[in-house]
């Protein structure tokens, strides 16, 4: 065994072997039981960053952890590969999107391999590849035919330079982000999957989910937004005709409060009110360039105008003025919203803004029983609760808050005006984008025949790779090769769609083509059964993907269940077990440029002053000495440039030392801050391991201890050696918490150090422990492990062992040690027989010299014994 810890040739040694072996290579075997442990595959952006090392890291140990315990595990990696960011970096770069993924993947394959991890290549799937999304345009097409995806017309932020839709946050400042033009609402057809039929599923089956962070599963159920209230029209007449305009609202009680009505700029009412009057369709076309994002519209600037149109209040019959409101989306619910200044804290502040009505019917008593006063002044919560009355309400008034909604229902009921329903915040999935690096739509328009779905036999429509992308549209609009065929129906001429699906679809299946990527016959086969079977087993992605990613592959494992694709497996939910890890953060640093903007500067080019504590007070530019301004601690990212490079890390410390600083530095569901003293102490701490086994094979060789006699402290010794064990199994499986696991190690390693017994029994249980190590470290420091073994147990590999158990004979002690103290002061500590009865340990504590000399030859008058920790004597 050579001397010195070598991490880079130990590792590429290892990682020569396992590939060789096939270690990581899954294989279905009834004979087991199935671990299926997932990692959310990454974007190829070019490189690993330590969000990537971290989620994987994790995956990893549970991964090599469970197949030491006996199960048939499956880690397979796969990448996430169309979006716009490719088209970003090929308009950058000049090149293909295709190209660019591509090489991308490449070279961060070579990164996963680096670090060690036991991902099984052969079912590597890549979702830009056509053998992949062939299978989702399957589904689309069955989907289509059943309804569940459908065609309207969707609000669009619309780019009018670059002619194109733009996500969210690509409109800064109601600009577009490349080429700063003014953003406008504009509504295009667009296609949609059916979720809100899976709403109430959705949200019933979150109860299954009991693998899951309570945080992930009330963010669903949040976005979800189921409310039970009313639905009701305002009736009115236009140019001699009747009309009815649709509300929902969860607050039917205040409705007698209703003193104007709100609708979008998209409303019907609105574009007919604007026909004559030029200030309203200005604000209209005003209104179109915010926004569409609720978000948006919950920071941004309420306005609003008035359309002269008036509707009749249901119940009062009075007068009801419709304004337009920047704030109301046609896309949800009717497209308007009753209006309650007095109890709705967002009409409040429009009421006071443009001097309308504000009338209380909502009241409340103060704890004294005496009526709380209403004010219009400022808002106040308790104008919106539900625990008050109604006052001022006519038939309704002195009702609480269930009856007056109920008798309200029923009487708007009774007129054909309204109803009780259910309603949902979700919305149907729109997953149209007008952009060219996805997955094409499978439709043909016809001009006889209509929309029609691209048949089996002519899957997959391939997406052109070799595609020049400028920013300016979609490049498949502009190529008539591509869009320019026969229809399947007729036969006539026609168009194929140009648009391509969300990249959310892709992600929403990968993990059920995981288990059977070789089928060129079908989505998914009755490997699926297998691996899935009760759900993945452990699933492992940051938080930022709560909502959305888990939503839809919720919705999509549905849709593919109810198409028949899972047997007769009742494949309900597709993740079991969720743990959502926390961010990697870092120090940032910047200098303020004359123009006001920061020029952030990388932690690794900056040389700190630190107090006494070791918190920095200063900090200067390691190139030219001068001061920079210490930023706060924030993720590591490209933008505030306080990322560290894996590859760096591992040219300089080794993989293990990387994946060892990743799960010791914080638990994996909390922030890691990142710390260049904590990389360096765990690269120590390898060098010390690998020390400790070279002192110990350099005597020869020697059997593990088996049994027999041994001193106090070899007992000691490996009575902490058996917790340990049993320590690091529950930390890897139930707590899932791998710092407290590394920590019992070191500790153990510490007494190890500290032992003087050299007879061969000794060794015979140093080499025990040794083994242990080396057992317990491999689901995280895998290299170095698989070589310590070797050398402590030669013609052996680590990964083939089963993880140590306890012994529980070794648990056993002969003797313990309890605190002495004397009216309730510390004075030694008594070492008792492990059996010793109450009245024992009494007499021994009172015998003891530590109790004599503080009793100074006065009676006890009391004994506490609180077993296995104290004994209290009173005097």
């Amino acid at each position: 065994m050579q001397e010195k810890y070598q991490p880079q040739e130990i590792e590429l040694a290892a990682q020569a072997y396992w590939k060789k072996t096939g270690a990581a290579r899954a294989v279905e075997d009834a004979s087991k039981p199935k671990y299926y442990c997932l990692s959310m595959f990454p974007y190829p952006s070019g490189k690993l960053h330590m969000g990537h090392v971290r989620n994987y890291t994790i995956g990893d140990v549970l991964s090599r952890f469970k197949k030491m315990q006996g199960f048939n595990v499956m880690q397979p990696m796969g990448w996430d590969a169309f979006g716009m960011p490719a088209e970003n970096a090929a308009i950058q770069n000049n090149v293909p999107p295709a190209q660019w993924t591509y090489s991308n993947i490449e070279y961060m394959k070579g990164q996963l391999n680096r670090l060690g991890f036991a991902l099984d290549w052969e079912r590597e799937v890549a979702t830009c590849r056509p053998e992949y999304y062939r299978w989702e345009q399957w589904l689309f097409t069955r989907l289509f035919e059943k309804g569940l995806v459908y065609k309207r017309y969707g609000t669009v932020n619309w780019d009018p330079i670059d002619q194109t839709v733009l996500a969210n946050e690509q409109v800064i400042d109601g600009r577009g982000w490349r080429s700063g033009a003014l953003i406008e609402k504009r509504e295009i057809p667009m296609y949609y999957m059916k979720i809100t039929a899976y709403a109430e599923e959705l949200l019933a089956d979150l109860d299954q989910l009991t693998g899951w962070p309570e945080q992930v599963k009330l963010m669903q159920k949040n976005w979800i937004g189921k409310s039970e209230g009313v639905r009701f029209a305002f009736p009115y007449t236009l140019d001699g005709e009747a009309g009815k305009l649709w509300v929902f609202t969860t607050r039917a009680d205040t409705i007698m409060g209703v003193t104007f009505v709100a609708v979008a700029a998209e409303h019907p009412l609105a574009t007919r009110a604007a026909k004559d009057n030029p200030q309203l369709a200005a604000f209209i076309e005003e209104c179109k360039q915010g926004g569409v994002a609720e978000a948006d519209l919950a920071t941004m600037e309420k306005k609003g105008m008035p359309t002269g149109i008036f509707v009749t209040h249901p119940l009062t019959g009075a007068q009801v003025e419709v304004w337009v409101g920047n704030y109301v989306l046609m896309g949800y619910g009717d497209g308007a919203v009753m209006a309650v200044p007095a109890h709705d804290e967002r009409d409040f502040a429009f009421a006071k803004k443009y001097d309308l009505t504000i009338t209380q019917v909502i009241g409340e008593k103060d704890a004294a029983g005496a009526e709380k006063v209403f004010s219009t002044e400022a808002w106040q919560e308790w104008y919106a609760t539900k625990d008050g009355y109604c006052v001022a309400s006519g038939k309704y008034t002195g009702l609480s808050y269930k009856a007056a909604v109920d008798a309200i229902a029923a009487d708007l009921a009774a007129k054909d005006l309204g109803e009780k329903k259910v309603q949902f915040r979700l919305r149907d999935w729109g997953i149209s984008r007008q952009r060219y690096w996805g997955c094409p739509i499978p439709i043909i328009h016809c001009d006889s025949c209509g929309d029609v779905p691209v048949p089996d036999d002519q899957l997959p429509v391939v997406l052109p790779e070799n595609v020049t992308v400028t920013g300016a549209g979609s490049p498949l609009a502009k190529m008539p090769e591509f869009y320019e065929c026969t229809c399947p129906k007729c036969g006539k001429p026609a168009r194929r769609e140009t648009d391509t699906m969300d990249t959310f679809v892709e992600s929403s299946w990968y993990f059920l083509r995981y288990c059977c990527p070789d089928n060129d016959k079908a989505m998914v086969d009755e490997r699926v059964a297998y691996w899935c079977k009760g759900g993945i087993d452990q699933y492992i992605g940051g938080i930022e993907h709560a909502i959305l990613h888990l939503l839809y592959s919720r919705f999509w494992t549905k849709l593919m269940r109810d198409t028949g694709l899972f047997g007769n497996e009742k494949l309900d939910e597709p993740f079991a077990n969720l743990l959502t890890q926390g961010m990697v953060v870092a120090p940032t640093f910047y200098r303020e440029e004359a123009d006001g903007k920061k020029q952030w500067i990388n932690p690794a080019d900056v040389e700190l002053t630190c107090d006494e504590r070791g918190r920095p007070t200063a900090a200067t530019l390691a190139a030219d000495g001068q001061p920079v301004a210490i930023g706060g601690i924030e993720k590591m990212s490209k933008s505030k440039n306080n990322g560290v490079d894996p590859q760096a890390l591992i040219d300089l410390f080794g993989a293990d030392t990387a994946r060892l600083f990743i799960m010791f530095a914080s638990p994996p569901d909390q922030s890691l801050e990142w710390s260049d003293a904590g990389v360096e102490g765990g690269y120590r701490f390898l060098k010390r391991l690998w020390r400790l086994v070279f002192e110990h094979v350099s005597g020869g060789s020697v059997a593990t201890f088996s049994g027999g006699e041994l001193t106090a402290e070899l007992k000691a010794f490996r009575r902490q050696l058996h917790q340990t064990i049993g320590k690091v199994t529950d930390d890897y499986g139930r707590r899932q918490q791998f710092n407290t696991a590394i920590a019992a190690v070191m500790e153990l390693l510490n007494a190890y150090a500290k032992l003087t017994d050299l007879s061969d029994t000794a060794r015979q249980v140093r080499q025990e422990a040794l083994e242990a190590v080396a057992l317990l470290l491999y689901p995280i420091v895998p290299h170095i492990c698989e070589a310590l073994y070797s050398e402590l147990k030669p013609g052996q590999t680590v990964g083939a062992q089963r993880f140590p158990t306890v012994d529980d004979s070794a648990l056993v002690q002969d003797e313990i040690e309890l605190v002495l103290q004397v009216n309730g002061k510390h004075r030694g500590n008594l070492r008792v027989p492990a059996q010793a009865s109450k009245a024992e340990i009494e007499a021994a504590a009172i015998a003891s010299e530590g109790a004599q000399r503080h009793l100074e030859g006065k009676p006890a008058k009391k004994v506490i014994v609180v077993p296995g920790r104290l004994v209290n004597i009173v005097v």
